[in-house]
């Protein structure tokens, strides 16, 4: 297991920090129904820089402060994110790594709105859990496969950013050839 650096800490601050302005400063609803919550396409970033997860993680607690649905949206759709997050540092196709937020939250955060808004788990969960797992997908979806792919390809292209990507996963995604003693 690789060490969490300074440079870590610092790009998961970033990331928490521009993941709740996105999420708060942009005119999109960030609750309710299709959550179209643009910061959600950052949640690809753990795909190059896993030192990403615990920024997006921390993000989304604080954007869910706010939420309507109280401690438990703090909760679940926090763990919504931090799962797809893992989940994302393990795909080895970019063309893949949006799909766990999107799964993920769809699920997770669905059930979450689901049983907020009928008081549990009675007759009405699961029409209303359907619904919200489509909605919150389908918000989930435009994000992360509109714009996660374009996120990820500008990092990679980019001589800065791809200078920040570990070693240990350019070699991981095939950014770079594994180095092969002789």
């Amino acid at each position: 297991m690789r060490k969490f650096t300074i440079r870590d800490l610092t790009l998961a601050a970033v990331v928490a920090a521009v993941y709740f302005v996105l999420t708060m400063g942009l005119p999109l609803p960030p609750y309710h129904g299709i959550q179209l919550r643009v910061a959600e396409a950052m949640t690809v970033l753990p795909f190059l820089y896993p030192a990403a997860t615990p920024g997006l993680f921390i993000g989304c607690i604080l954007v869910n402060l706010a939420s309507p649905f109280g401690l438990v949206d703090v909760v679940m759709g926090s763990l919504a994110t931090l799962l797809a997050c893992l989940m994302t540092q393990r795909v080895r196709n970019r063309w893949l790594a949006p799909l766990p937020p999107v799964l993920c939250n769809a699920a997770i955060v669905g059930a979450t709105i689901a049983w907020s808004t009928t008081g549990g788990f009675g007759a009405a969960f699961w029409p209303a859990y359907a619904l919200n797992a489509f909605t919150v997908g389908l918000g989930e979806l435009v994000a992360c496969y509109a714009l996660g792919p374009l996120l990820l390809h500008v990092l990679e292209r980019n001589t800065y950013f791809r200078g920040l990507i570990p070693a240990h996963r350019q070699e991981a995604i095939g950014l770079v050839r594994a180095s092969n003693p002789a």
